[in-house]
């Protein structure tokens, strides 16, 4: 015991015997555990942090970028390279009056016009190849390679054979996701473990019902969330299709406008509202997953 009357804590020596008591030298804290509740986590490897550090990191994430755009734009000094924040801020009117609405409308239609063809081909073409081992190989190498056509590079191609309309663009887009989309449905078919194949084989279902049962939901769960990372690549293609008959509208044509008339202030500000958009549209794909898969969310995961 010792003056406060409190055990002191003891130490056992070799032999597994208890001598006398000795006191033990005081923890160190780790860095998260200083800052308590808040901090928890936030050191740790892969560690998990509460709700409210979530936001608050979250915040200062977009204060740190802010702040770092500011003192770029500060550095250089060249209204005609780079503005700051607040300048691009107030070319917002200015770019209302060019009709934001309706081409931030256009631009969205354009996108999920190019997902929709992209997925209506690459799911029946990619379970076909993926399933049958035969036609794997006869279109597995080409399949790979197209991946690194450089699509702008051939966008006259699609331009001599749809015009410079909205189809086009649409079939463009859609052509631009199915490249990468395409080898993705193949993988998520190999990634399917053998072992739930074996079993529903073993209770006697025929190949349709394994692929109903088995391959379909397994490849949708996860194809969903490679999808839905397809959105950056979505917008990029969207960006350099719109150039062509900016006429018809769109952000990409708002974004040549801009660039033709020296104003990078109106330049960010699109760019902004394009990040804005593509992040609402992730969130759109999030909330459709947990609708359409709920077992994948039902850990009560993220």
């Amino acid at each position: 015991m010792d003056c406060k009357g409190k055990p002191e804590a003891i130490h056992p020596l070799k032999g597994g015997h208890m001598t006398e008591a000795i006191a033990l030298p005081r923890r160190r804290l780790y860095p998260h555990e200083r800052l308590g509740g808040f901090g928890k986590g936030f050191f740790e490897l892969r560690g998990e942090t509460s709700r409210t550090a979530d936001i608050i990191l979250g915040i200062l994430g977009y204060a740190t970028l802010v702040a770092l755009w500011w003192l770029l734009a500060t550095l250089i000094d060249n209204p005609f390279l780079f503005r700051s924040p607040w300048a691009s801020v107030t070319a917002i009117p200015e770019l209302l009056k060019w009709n934001l609405p309706r081409n931030a409308l256009f631009s969205i239609f354009l996108n999920f016009g190019g997902y929709l063809i992209a997925c209506s081909i690459a799911l029946p073409v990619g379970f076909l190849l993926g399933l049958f081992t035969g036609l794997r190989r006869m279109f597995d190498q080409p399949i790979a390679a197209i991946r690194y056509t450089p699509l702008p590079a051939v966008l006259s191609l699609f331009i001599i054979a749809f015009g410079i309309y909205w189809k086009m663009k649409m079939i463009f887009l859609g052509v631009g996701i199915l490249v990468y989309l395409l080898p993705v449905v193949i993988q998520r078919i190999d990634d399917v473990e053998r072992t739930y194949v074996n079993v529903v084989r073993t209770l006697g279902a025929s190949k349709w019902e394994t692929v109903r049962t088995v391959f379909f939901p397994q490849v949708m769960g996860k194809l969903s969330d490679d999808i839905r990372v397809l959105v950056a690549i979505s917008w990029t293609y969207i960006t350099i299709a719109e150039v062509f008959n900016k006429g018809e509208g769109g952000l990409g044509g708002l974004i040549s406008a801009a660039d033709r008339t020296h104003r990078p202030d109106m330049m960010i500000a699109l760019l902004i509202l394009i990040i804005i958009i593509g992040v609402l549209q992730d969130r759109l794909f999030k909330l459709l997953d947990r609708v359409i898969f709920p077992w994948k969310h039902a850990g009560g995961g993220k």
